[in-house]
């Protein structure tokens, strides 16, 4: 702390320092996607000249991130500690830079080809530290280490790096020595193990009733693995293990993360909890008394708590009451200096180049990887091509509007219209499609005439509550080959809707699935089918959908 402080005012800035509040990747207020849970400029000026010691930034490009890393860095009266959820590389969420294939993509490469997984998997951390550090990050919150064991998970999916614990663990563990020898932390993710939930804890707090003899044998693998990996950091979840602490979510349980985490697997680096205004603490806790439960149970730092000074003052009032430990928070402090100082300090971009090598887009070598993992991981089967229209082109979205991956342009939408395929999009905004009838869902007066190529994008987000949506894919694929319409299926997303209908189209029928949604996956998926030619390489940009605060 600085000599000038009074004994007052040094706690006041070394419990801001342990606080990672959110902002929007955009420098302007008015272009805030989320202002309920992004600050506005007034207020990040404020609580970085408090002492708030790290900002976790979403939305915006890439370039709109270099210059907002820069801008926060100098309101800052400490060095900050800049994250971002960029699970599937930098351009899931800033658009200009790589957007790779979901994770669970590799863990189907990794059945057939451990050795090419595992590389893959190191180029993916890589690839996502670099373009990170030349925007301004140190810190990736990622890799997930969750085991997704449980198909009908709607928040982890193919977010997991894979299915069983030694193909997520060796995964994981991959990712994190590419991404932290590019001078950038990773942070492994939700300890201790949010795969085997079919809950949101966006939405509820999910309880996982397995016994300690069974967390150690799939939940917890993957950690050790990312420990041993010398990852930086490790994200808390907001769970309920009865077998740990029958009483308190993980993310507030001091035999979870001070017992389990810290004592029996020898973590050193920094402990930092989910977003504290996710509902399954929000709507149990106080937003301030929340932040003093996580640093009691052993948290190092509080990511969002719901009123940043509220969190403050009250971390200060539990210190001053003998509640919290004032020598506990110290360590904390230096455990974060420690993980800073492994990182570069000047960010990965010169002066005379603000985006280092991303001023034109990614790199060639990234946009050969990230072209690579859609190639290896894009599954065919039938034969032939689907036919030009007129005709149909069915498309399910989560929500169409500000959806990234599907803007008018996208492939999706032009690939098939240039074959004459009308677009029919089911987003739950327009007209709905459904005619009540279980055996034949789909109302296909409404669709026209012509053949239908039916594109389900389908994976687990956050705030849905289920990984598979409510609509009746099985029986719409019956009653289009029925009718004789049907001409070819593409899901982008997730394996399981792919694995549940592929046993129920016609043998010679085109279908393809991509782990991807961006669209490079589009491109590389319709080409397949017969619609235009392969893409060219280009990353696939845009930031992912959902309003989720962390993932």
């Amino acid at each position: 702390m600085a000599p000038s402080l009074d004994p007052r005012q040094a706690l006041d800035r070394l419990a801001a320092a342990l606080l990672v509040v959110r902002a929007s990747g955009h420098p302007a207020d008015g272009q805030r996607r989320y202002p309920r849970w992004e600050l506005d400029n007034a207020s990040l000026q404020r609580l970085l000249r408090r002492g708030v010691g790290g900002v976790i930034l979403l939305g915006g490009s890439a370039a709109e991130l270099r210059l907002r890393t820069r801008q926060l860095a100098a309101w800052a009266i400490e060095p900050l500690l800049l994250c971002a959820d960029v699970e599937e590389g930098v351009g899931q969420r800033f658009e200009g830079a790589s957007w790779l294939v979901p994770p669970l993509a590799l863990a189907r490469i990794h059945a057939a080809d451990p050795a090419l997984a595992l590389d893959l998997a190191r180029r993916y951390g890589a690839c996502t530290a670099r373009e990170a550090r030349q925007l301004g990050l140190n810190w990736v919150l990622a890799p997930v280490c969750d085991v997704n064991n449980n198909p009908a998970n709607p928040v982890i999916n193919v977010r997991a790096w894979g299915e069983d614990p030694g193909t997520a663990g060796a995964l994981a563990a991959a990712f994190c020595r590419g991404a932290q020898a590019e001078g950038v932390l990773g942070c492994a993710k939700h300890f201790p193990g949010h795969g085997d939930t079919a809950s949101d804890s966006h939405l509820e707090l999910p309880l996982l009733p397995h016994s300690r003899a069974r967390l150690e044998a799939v939940e917890l693998p993957p950690f050790r693995d990312a420990i041993d990996a010398d990852v930086a950091a490790v994200m808390t979840a907001h769970l309920l293990l009865p077998a740990l602490d029958a009483e308190h979510p993980a993310t507030l349980s001091r035999a979870v993360l001070t017992g389990l985490l810290r004592e029996e697997l020898g973590f050193q680096g920094l402990i930092v909890t989910d977003a504290l205004v996710m509902e399954a603490i929000a709507g149990r806790y106080g937003a301030s008394e929340a932040a003093v439960l996580a640093l009691e149970a052993g948290a190092d730092l509080v990511l969002m708590p719901g009123d940043a000074e509220g969190a403050i003052d009250a971390i200060v009032a539990a210190v001053r009451s003998g509640r919290l430990s004032l020598e506990q928070l110290q360590t904390s402090l230096e455990r974060r200096r420690l993980a800073l100082a492994r990182c570069p300090a000047d960010g990965g971009a010169s002066a005379s180049s603000p985006l280092g090598s991303l001023s034109n887009g990614p790199s060639a070598p990234d946009r050969a990887l990230a072209l690579e993992l859609v190639q290896r991981s894009l599954e065919r089967r039938g034969k032939g091509s689907v036919g030009a229209g007129p005709g149909v082109n069915l498309i399910r979205l989560d929500n169409s509007l500000g959806c990234p991956f599907l803007p008018g342009g996208a492939p999706a939408l032009a690939l098939p219209a240039a074959a004459g395929l009308r677009a029919c999009l089911i987003d739950g905004q327009g007209p709905s499609p459904w005619s009540g009838d279980g055996e034949a869902p789909l109302a296909l007066e409404r669709l026209g005439e012509g053949p239908v190529l039916l594109q389900l994008f389908v994976r687990g987000n956050p705030f849905r509550g289920r990984a598979d949506g409510p609509d009746p894919w099985p029986a719409v694929i019956r009653q289009l080959q029925a009718a004789g319409r049907l001409a070819g299926l593409a899901v982008y997303g997730s394996p399981y809707a792919w694995e549940t209908l592929q046993p129920l189209l016609a043998p010679d029928l085109p279908a393809a699935w991509s782990a991807g949604q961006m669209a490079l996956a589009q491109s590389e998926l319709l080409g397949r089918l017969g619609f235009g030619a392969h893409a060219s390489g280009g990353a696939g940009h845009g930031a992912a959908a959902g309003g989720d605060f962390t993932d």
